[in-house]
């Protein structure tokens, strides 16, 4: 079925002194552009967001929020050519009688002891959260994407109530036009061959004949049923068609000079203009 390139879901998990938080936006665009934030996420956890997108997403801005808070814990490192300067400076000034030396006496002493923030960063967890972001993404697209079908669906259906209504009454304009031009030229000239003023009448009824613009626009709107419905629809290719479509109702607009049937072909060139701003919404 066909997807809307924008949509938006988001996902959390929060435990004791965990949380992570992940929300998928995305707008159109002619590819596929991804961007995630924070980018100093690991180089594995920024390929596996990029690979599992990849292979479900065609088009589209996507814009990947992540906020971890992971429990932390300090760790110390000892300085120990540091240390051993102390206590070489503090035996040369014969100040080791007072008592030996213990953490709390060097912990605040520029340069001894170094101070480390460990977080606990757990991947697995990032990562499922992301998939079930991901997951009510992909549907809120598909979501959007029906929609947008069953509007096309509708526009289409439009359409052909017009196309009808042109194909019934097309011969009959036809026969109307020849005869008129005929009693024109008639009227302008009696002494006229019969068979040379029935060719020249014939050829410019021809030229308002539309019996072709109507065939090549229901195979279109039966194309784009197809791709509608299709379970890998193409925003790419309805575009393509429709505008075949809005190529074939313009023509339609200029063949036809009888204001009731040309309102009806301007009236087609408006809900395919319509379809072709949506359009640009479809991935």
């Amino acid at each position: 079925m066909t997807s809307s390139m924008t949509g938006f879901g988001h996902s959390r998990h929060i435990n004791k002194e965990t949380e992570i938080y992940c929300e998928i936006k995305s707008v159109n665009h002619r590819f596929l552009d991804i961007s995630i934030k924070p980018n100093d996420i690991s180089s594995e956890l920024d390929l596996f967001i990029r690979d599992a997108i990849s292979k479900k997403v065609k088009r589209g801005t996507l814009d990947i929020r992540l906020k971890l808070k992971f429990p932390s814990s300090n760790s110390y490192i000892i300085n120990k050519e540091s240390l051993r300067n102390l206590s070489k400076s503090i035996d040369e000034v014969k100040l080791l009688e007072i008592k030996k030396l213990t953490f709390s006496d060097i912990k605040d002493i520029p340069g001894i002891i170094k101070t480390e923030q460990k977080i606990q960063v757990n991947q697995n967890l990032i990562k499922k959260v992301f998939k079930d972001a991901f997951k009510t993404f992909l549907l809120n697209r598909a979501a959007e994407g029906e929609k947008i079908s069953k509007l096309f669906l509708s526009k289409l259906n439009k359409i052909n109530k017009c196309i009808s209504k042109l194909e019934s009454s097309n011969k009959k304009l036809l026969k109307i036009r020849s005869e008129s031009l005929k009693k024109k030229v008639n009227h302008i000239c009696e002494t006229v061959d019969n068979d040379r003023l029935a060719q020249e009448v014939a050829l410019l009824a021809l030229k308002h004949d539309v019996a072709e613009e109507i065939e090549r626009i229901n195979f279109h709107t039966s194309s784009l049923k197809k791709e509608l419905m299709s379970r890998s629809g193409s925003g790419k290719k309805i575009d393509f068609i429709l505008q075949e479509l809005f190529r074939e109702t313009s023509t339609l607009s200029v063949k036809l000079d009888i204001p009731k049937y040309k309102q009806i072909a301007l009236d087609m060139k408006l809900i395919v203009e319509e379809m072709r701003e949506q359009a640009q919404n479809i991935e």
